[in-house]
């Protein structure tokens, strides 16, 4: 007996069928949609980057646990991107020159993570990312964050269902030193911390807090800033605040779009100030969806031009969990509206040319390529989801006409070869 190989797919990767790939497109179609209406323009790059621009600015946690790295035969090391933000750094800044910031860019790459396989978390994503690049302006953080309002509302998406939870990390920054009295050296640590909070008991945080070196009432101050929502700006100081990004968008009308919540500090260390988080507000999903921020100095990688960004990365594991907890998740289209069955194998060629008619209306259609009987194909149409099909036979055929017939209705009349398609749209 032959010994075949494994039909399933790798670990921590999926497989996309007809049907789930149909949903796929009609989601991402509506991101893109709005995207683009807001003047978004589409980009893509390499999977394979040098692993030293993640190594350098993605963070500890990627670089050394989730990074897939390969070295090539001529010894460079390289890795499989696990996110896009170095990428379009990188290409912001070798074409800086020839661009007219600031601009607005998006795309949909798919992402590489070894992680362990779970709910939400999976090795191989795909992530849409939007960034506008080269502006300071506190108006580029009003349109993000209006940008995740109107793609979550194409999705369906009702404002209850969801929470925008924004930070400044400049902001927390100045909380941990002049109200808890974390040092400098402590600062990166305490933010490692405060990234885990929700996601750890308070004993683990309370361990952990000792081991970075506060004290037991600091501890307790800290607790009691992270908890104190829109009320920590109050203690913080006026120039803090002054050049805050963030506290600026609270005091705009754009302030509804966003809750201020100290907490969020995001793991990824290239992030300078604002940070952001979309929350699932249902008990069942009650998880970050994605999240983004502002990276003042990220193209310093590339280039000694400073180009300022602000962006999200929104993955597709956990939009659609979020869309199927909601009752949101589209349905899969049918295969065709409309399927040309000849009645013999003569009429073939006469089938094909009603099909080019109907297509070329924008109407999905298909012919039979191996011909069986007229009630198998009609069987097999409406398997296929077809709303009607046009009966091509001999009689017929001579005197100019088709049978169109509607699958749903079971109505069926003789058309005139030059009315089959306006006949066909009548059945749909």
């Amino acid at each position: 007996m032959p010994e075949y190989l494994p039909t399933a797919p790798a670990k921590g990767t999926r497989d996309f069928l007809p049907a789930e790939m149909s949903v796929r497109t009609q989601v991402f179609g509506h991101l893109y949609d709005v995207l683009e209406l807001r003047g978004f323009l589409r980009y893509d790059g390499p999977i394979l980057e040098p692993a030293e621009i993640y190594e350098r600015k993605s963070g500890q946690e990627i670089a050394d646990q989730q990074l897939y790295t390969l070295t090539t035969k001529g010894g460079e090391r390289l890795a499989l991107r696990p996110e896009m933000t170095p990428s379009v750094a990188r290409m912001i800044a070798g074409n800086a020159k020839a661009l007219q910031f600031p601009v607005r860019w998006y795309s949909h790459p798919n992402c590489h993570r070894y992680e362990r396989p779970q709910r939400g978390r999976v090795r191989e994503h795909w992530q849409i990312n939007a960034d506008i690049f080269g502006s300071d302006s506190a108006n580029c953080e009003i349109e993000i964050f209006e940008l995740i309002h109107d793609m979550m509302s194409a999705l369906g998406a009702t404002p209850d269902m969801f929470q925008v939870r924004a930070n400044d990390r400049n902001l927390l920054s100045s909380a941990l030193t002049d109200i808890v009295g974390v040092t400098a050296e402590q600062l990166p640590q305490v933010f490692t911390l405060v990234d885990r909070w929700e996601k750890s008991d308070r004993t683990k945080l309370s361990d952990t807090a000792t081991e970075i070196g506060l004290t037991d009432k600091q501890f307790e101050k800290l607790t009691e800033i992270l908890t104190s929502g829109a009320a920590l700006l109050d203690e913080l100081p006026e120039q803090v605040k002054e050049n805050s990004n963030l506290v600026k968008v609270l005091n705009s009308g754009a302030a509804d779009l966003i809750t201020f919540d100290p907490m969020i500090v995001r793991g990824l260390a290239y992030y300078t100030s604002t940070v952001f988080e979309v929350f699932d507000t249902s008990p069942e999903n009650r998880r970050a969806l994605f999240g983004g921020g502002r990276y003042s100095d990220l193209a310093s990688l590339f280039t000694s031009q400073q180009i300022p960004g602000i962006g999200f990365g929104m993955g597709d594991v956990t939009l659609i969990d979020f869309l199927d907890t909601h009752g949101l998740t589209p349905k899969p289209r049918s295969e065709v509206d409309v399927v040309v069955i000849p009645v013999i194998e003569e009429l073939t060629d006469a089938s094909r040319e009603v099909a080019g008619r109907l297509r070329k209306a924008g109407l999905r259609t298909s012919t039979p390529v191996e011909l069986r009987k007229l009630g198998k194909e009609l069987t097999r149409a409406d398997k296929a989801g077809a709303r009607a099909v046009v009966i091509v036979g001999q009689e017929d055929w001579d005197a100019g006409n088709v049978t169109v017939r509607g699958l749903a209705t079971r109505e069926q009349r003789t058309v005139a070869l030059d009315g089959v398609v306006d006949a066909v749209n009548s059945s749909l």
